[in-house]
């Protein structure tokens, strides 16, 4: 009875997975000679506003994706993206509705680590764009294409004939400035090149007083590209007022703009502390930042971090480059790691403000207990 129940639920399966629509991918030579290792990503979408690739996230908008891993994939082999195919928000191709849709195919690239505590892992390196599949330079996708979708349909043809072009660095301007190192402990336990760079905002009167030094403040967060909340022009008089779904305030990028240019008034005016603020870029192949700590899995990022990009910026920047001198502040995510760098680092620090950490609190509570002494300086531990 029980080898019959299951014989007929693999005859289920395997018919429900022939019913599904199917797309077979392909890349040429010409894209690759080599073959690839990756991620291979179909995005179904009924939204023609954008790229069927800019439309996926965790809001009840998102359009749909469908994933499977490659591996030492050969130009012209076709990979077939099926029922059997990972998917979100729909789980399985055979679950899509029938009816028309704007297809697109992205493939996520590998690279094979061959690290230093002996493991060998493949994953996406960053190319500086924070761990967005769907923007990384050196990725591949097809062109979009209408289809139509329905039950037992022919394999639907889709190849990979673009590519993601490379980020151009931004340039420096009178107050934001950039650099970037090459980490001597995460080259070594990658095994291979590592980086690690930071933006930094300049204070009024940096240029014309080149003897001065200057205290730092360093701010966590995810990935960030730029210094969005500094802005040295008034607000555009012909914004396009946008919708914050976050928020639901109607004009919230105006009040952004509004908030970001009058940063500069305060931060340019005669009597505003004169102060670095950096904001760190530490993308790894596993997420968009490391957390700021060492660890077995990303490394030692903690260590890096503190050690390499910290002097190098108050080298570069005339920053004190003493403990007394510094302070870390952020929020959420960053709020866990201005709080981690203290505990783990604590003579680097005089203090911090570490907010939106409210899920943490019983970490929090305990490290305050043991840190009491190191953290005096902190203005919020948790709210």
């Amino acid at each position: 009875m029980k080898r019959t129940a299951l014989a007929l639920a693999c005859l289920l399966f395997t018919v429900a997975t022939a019913a599904a629509q199917s797309f077979s991918v392909t890349f040429s030579t010409e894209r690759s000679a080599q073959p690839l290792d990756g991620r291979l990503l179909l995005l179904l979408s009924t939204d023609p506003s954008q790229e069927p690739r800019m439309q996926i996230d965790d809001s009840p908008r998102s359009q749909i994706v469908f994933g499977l891993t490659v591996e030492n994939w050969k130009p012209g082999q076709p990979a077939l993206v099926d029922a059997t195919a990972a998917g979100y928000p729909i789980h399985s191709l055979k679950d899509v509705p029938a009816g028309e849709y704007i297809v697109q195919a992205v493939l996520n690239k590998y690279e094979t680590f061959h690290r230093a505590d002996g493991k060998t892992v493949k994953l996406h390196m960053d190319q500086g764009e924070g761990q967005h599949w769907n923007i990384s330079p050196g990725n591949l996708y097809s062109k979009p294409q209408k289809i139509t979708v329905k039950p037992g349909g022919a394999t639907i043809q889709l190849a990979l004939t673009e590519v993601i072009p490379p980020i151009l660095p931004k340039a420096d301007t009178k107050y934001i400035r950039h650099i970037r190192i090459q980490s001597q402990v995460l080259t070594k336990f990658w095994g291979r090149p590592m980086e690690l760079s930071a933006i930094v905002l300049v204070p009024e009167g940096f240029d014309e007083h080149p003897n001065a030094r200057f205290p730092l403040m360093i701010f966590h967060d995810h990935f960030v590209d730029d210094f969005d909340d500094f802005r040295t022009t008034p607000p555009d008089p012909d914004l396009k007022l946008d919708y914050s779904e976050r928020f639901h305030i109607k004009g919230y990028n105006r009040i952004q703009q509004q908030e970001a240019y009058k940063f500069y008034q305060q931060w340019t005016a005669p009597n505003f502390p004169r102060v670095l603020i950096v904001k760190i870029q530490h993308a790894n192949p596993f997420y968009d930042d490391s957390y700021a700590v060492n660890s077995a899995n990303v490394g030692p990022y903690g260590d890096a971090i503190e050690n390499e990009l910290m002097p190098a910026i108050e080298k570069q920047f005339r920053g004190i480059g003493q403990g007394w001198a510094r302070f870390v502040y952020g929020g959420s995510t960053g709020g866990w790691e201005a709080l981690a760098v203290q505990v783990f680092y604590p003579d680097h620090y005089k203090g911090g403000d570490c907010a939106g950490i409210t899920k943490r609190c019983h970490k929090c509570r305990l490290v305050i207990k043991v840190q009491h002494a190191r953290l005096v300086g902190m203005t919020h531990l948790c709210n």
